[in-house]
């Protein structure tokens, strides 16, 4: 079992060199390089990673160009902003060892944000496929929230992704910002209603679900500010699809 990690990235100069250098367990790093204007492509092939070139398809097409172009049909798909924790390693080199018994593999994501691990909110444990064989999966999603689809049986690690998010509040304005956008083109193009009640009940109940329900209380004051993030997805989010506000 050999395995081809694929990081597709656009100006990851902060991030790339961490997660590269996290990937000890695989037999190739593939970056695949929309177009950055700073020093990304350079860390990655000082890093010893493989570098193209590919104009941006979107999340998902993206990201299955680069699962195509990886030498190995076992792929490892991280964001740039992201990293295998010791403990996924060992998972790995041990799956590699007794060899595969499942299509794809799902692990545990854990999200730092405004410098704290955040362990409730709705964010932990947020599985995710990750590693899987390409003739039996493929990345889906049109606009936003890509995820990977096994056609087959899908196993668990137990060892931590790491994701490292936000490190300020402007940071993931600028991030909600885009991504509402996603949404609502997403919402649009789909043709689907958006009633007023949408507008005004909608974040009302997201705010109480992330911060309550899912207890967000227990992330302390990042907790709070992920609610209240979440609240203002949701109304962002119908609000430019109805407003005609999509750019």
């Amino acid at each position: 079992m050999k395995i081809s990690a694929t990081i597709v990235t656009l100006n990851e100069e902060r991030n790339v060199a961490r997660a590269i250098e996290s990937l000890r367990c695989v037999d190739e790093i593939l970056i695949v390089d929309s177009g950055s204007s700073d020093r990304t492509r350079e860390i990655a092939v000082r890093l010893g990673a493989r570098v193209l070139n590919e104009p941006w398809r979107g999340y998902a097409a993206q990201k299955n160009f680069a699962a195509q172009q990886a030498v190995h049909s076992w792929i490892l798909s991280l964001d740039a902003d992201e990293m295998i924790s010791e403990e996924l390693e060992a998972d790995i080199l041990a799956l590699k060892k007794e060899g595969p018994r499942c299509d794809g593999y799902s692990m545990p994501r854990l999200a730092q944000y405004l410098g704290r691990w955040i362990q409730h909110s709705g964010w932990y444990p947020d599985r995710k496929v990750r590693l899987f064989h390409r003739d039996r999966a493929a990345w889906v999603g049109e606009y936003v929230h890509e995820s990977v689809q096994v056609n087959g049986n899908v196993g668990r690690l137990d060892g931590k992704l790491l994701h490292f998010t936000c490190d300020s509040l402007s940071a993931h304005l600028r991030t909600l910002d885009r991504y509402t956008t996603l949404a609502a083109e997403q919402l649009r193009a789909r043709h689907a209603a958006v009633p007023l009640r949408h507008l005004v009940l909608d974040p009302v109940w997201t705010f109480l679900r992330t911060y309550l329900l899912q207890r967000g209380f227990l992330d302390g004051p990042q907790g709070l500010a992920i609610a209240w993030m979440a609240a203002l997805y949701t109304f962002l989010k119908y609000a430019k699809a109805r407003q005609d506000l999509v750019r």
